[in-house]
């Protein structure tokens, strides 16, 4: 059952023993937007935590300072950010998939699963939908708060950068950045920083990635191989997806990432006209129109074809030389 805000807030309201769940190879938006949403709640009375089925990346870790993470048995389970169950990761989908009760997403892709639904899927990111759910829910945007949404708001819009971007993005970024948000240290750690195996997986990625369909086309693909001779590791490649994006006359980028053998992790991005989400729905995925994603079995050159059948569908498509 699809509901508004406030419907959202009410539920809440009513809860109690709150487990939170962000998707498996968690972002800056998932993982944000549940913190300071497990925060608010707790602020509240509430018994809430975050999980994830995945690991933490170092660079989020502090999203979780001061958040308390009790160990319960949930009454109630919120999803946050996650389109589609099988993005929980496996042993998450098994165990909660079935017995979401509310769940708060800005992907029109959506595949409604959870008991209930608010979706807004022109919002640029979830953080945005959380922030003002704690608006709703009378809940101080605190500094440390402004932090954790102001994380959620600029990583799912490359600071500001990509075509998701609306005024009101803009206007709550401002709101955060009033409310005491680190913009500094966010800016630096997740735009202007990179560590040295992420340079050095950057570089081998770049070196093999290839052009298709006039130049229409970019794509790359990052092997386990790549992660062992970089030193680097998934946790890593988010940060990758939108290059190949970047070269000129490129309508479409596809960043390709083996995530264990016969396993492949595809992250599109597209400019203009040409719909991310059409490509990655007809794999078996889903997302926005300028970013999609989805998996696929099989062989590396496999994968490239089934990739490259659906970027040449929807190229020609595309009305622009």
């Amino acid at each position: 059952m699809r509901i508004d805000m406030q419907a959202a807030a009410a539920f809440l309201r009513g809860a109690d023993r709150i487990l939170i769940l962000s998707h498996a190879h968690p972002d800056g938006d998932t993982l944000g937007s549940a913190t300071a949403l497990a925060a608010a709640l707790q602020g509240m009375g509430k018994t809430a935590a975050v999980q994830c089925g995945d690991p933490i990346p170092k660079n989020f870790e502090f999203l979780f300072d001061g958040l308390a993470q009790p160990v319960f048995t949930p009454e109630t389970v919120v999803a946050v950010d996650v389109a589609d169950p099988k993005l929980l990761g496996k042993a998450f989908n098994a165990e909660y998939g079935g017995r979401i009760a509310l769940c708060i997403d800005h992907h029109a892709s959506n595949i409604l699963y959870a008991a209930q639904t608010w979706i807004e899927g022109e919002s640029a990111s979830a953080a945005e939908m959380v922030y003002l759910l704690l608006q709703a829910l009378g809940q101080e945007i605190t500094p440390q708060q402004a932090s954790r949404l102001f994380v959620g708001v600029t990583t799912d819009t490359g600071c500001l950068r990509f075509s998701n971007t609306t005024v009101r993005t803009f206007r709550i970024a401002a709101e955060l950045a009033a409310a005491g948000a680190d913009t500094y240290h966010i800016i630096q750690t997740f735009f202007e920083t990179k560590t040295k195996t992420f340079a050095a997986l950057e570089r081998l990625a770049l070196d093999g990635m290839r052009l298709y369909f006039h130049d229409r086309c970019a794509l790359m693909c990052i092997t386990q191989e790549m992660y062992r001779e970089s030193g680097s590791d998934e946790s890593e490649t988010d940060r990758l997806t939108n290059l190949p994006r970047q070269i000129e006359g490129v309508r479409v980028g596809v960043t390709l990432r083996e995530l264990a053998d016969g396993e492949f992790k595809a992250s599109v991005r597209t400019h203009g006209e040409i719909n991310a989400a059409a490509i990655c729905k007809r794999l078996g995925g889903g997302g926005h129109t300028g970013a999609a994603g989805c998996t696929l079995h099989g062989t590396k050159q496999q994968a490239i074809n089934a990739l490259l059948r659906e970027v040449q569908a929807e190229l020609d498509t595309d009305t622009i030389d």
